[in-house]
């Protein structure tokens, strides 16, 4: 009679655990080899400059020999990188200024370094010494949604580097609610490790395009959008991970900086739409208008949360002001929305404004 071997409790378990780990496995190397892909449709442009132990990444337009224009310091928002505000602004201003267009620490491909920089007064603090490294001394600082937060610390902490402040639909202020459950989950020890190496990028993808829209919303997003500006470079493990610590430090950050915008005195002023979904601007441009004598609150009717792109030359009129030039943002404004509703009327389609030869190589 043959014997047939029976399994041990240990081999039972061993072979429970292999089933386990097998699809776990794969999900990883397939978020492994999509990052890789994800950095090879989008390289960097930039130059990394070491900042005191980790490295900046920024595309520096050095000061043309005609410029009309104080240096310009673009900061993005959250889960971008500094393409969404290249693709916005530099054609546009190409020959008028000098312009650093910064990855965050620990976003795009800036390094994160220390702890102080998952807030954004520590990330402030990194653009003023990346300033410093790339011969800046003042600047018009421009901030897009979180990036307003950065500005305002900037303005706080570097009145001595601020030539203004040009806040675009920032997150300045407390807010009632929290944060998507994913940015929790994406910051719990060994289980946030898992979630970001295995889930984020298949969950992301899924949800990139509606994602994008949404952000534009109720403008139509740009075709070309997810092609010029690289939103998918957030999927990668370590840029979550940086992203979600960011998102969960915000709230009980603003809570506390708030209090303190009365002491900025930099010129200032803030654009926001009146249509904007994500970031409410009865709390966080108004709030802003409120705390920061002497700013001019913009509101441009019909625009949601990216007046980066769909009021672009109400922006640069902002700058222009900032830098000194006598105009009346408030007609400018107007004229934007009379453009704005003539678009909508024609159906015409929005397209990202051209880079511009070289517009991928930093200087």
């Amino acid at each position: 009679m043959q014997v047939i071997p029976q399994l041990s409790l240990v081999e039972i378990m061993l072979a429970e655990v292999s089933a386990l780990l097998a699809p776990l496995a794969a999900a990883i190397g397939y978020s492994t080899y999509k990052a890789r892909q994800f950095e090879q449709a989008y390289p960097n442009i930039g130059e990394l400059t070491d900042v005191g132990g980790y490295r900046m990444n920024a595309v520096h337009i050095e000061r043309p020999e005609n410029a009309d224009l104080p240096a310009l310091v673009f900061i993005h928002g959250a889960s971008g990188n500094l393409l969404d505000q290249v693709v916005a602004f530099r054609a546009a201003l190409e020959g008028r200024a000098e312009m650093l267009f910064v990855d965050r620490p620990g976003h795009g491909y800036s390094e994160r370094g220390g702890p102080e920089n998952a807030v954004p007064s520590g990330q402030a603090d990194a653009i003023a010494r990346l300033m410093e490294k790339r011969g800046i001394e003042k600047a018009i600082i421009v901030g897009h949604s979180f990036g307003g937060a950065i500005t305002a610390a900037f303005g706080l902490r570097h009145p001595d580097k601020t030539s203004g402040l040009l806040f675009l639909a920032p997150a300045t202020h407390p807010w009632p609610g929290g944060i998507d459950w994913y940015y929790h989950v994406a910051t719990v020890p060994i289980v946030g490790w898992l979630f970001n190496h295995a889930i984020v990028v298949p969950l992301g993808l899924s949800r990139l395009e509606r994602g994008t829209r949404n952000v534009f919303r109720p403008n139509p997003r740009p075709a070309d959008y997810i092609e010029k500006t690289g939103p998918s470079l957030v999927l990668r493990p370590g840029a979550f991970q940086n992203n979600a610590a960011d998102f969960k430090r915000l709230l009980a950050y603003v809570k506390e900086q708030s209090l303190l915008y009365s002491q900025i005195t930099a010129p200032t002023v803030i654009i926001t739409g009146d249509s904007d979904e994500i970031v409410w601007e009865h709390l966080h441009s108004r709030g802003l208008a409120r705390d920061i004598s002497g700013s001019e609150l913009i509101t441009v009717s019909g625009v949601g949360h990216k007046p980066d792109y769909l009021a672009t030359d109400v922006a640069i009129a902002a700058m222009e002001k900032i830098a000194g030039k006598p105009l009346d943002l408030q007609a400018v404004a107007r004229r934007a929305e009379e453009r704005l509703a003539a678009a909508s009327r024609d159906r015409t389609v929005v397209t990202v404004p051209s880079l511009g030869p070289g517009a991928l190589h930093g200087a």
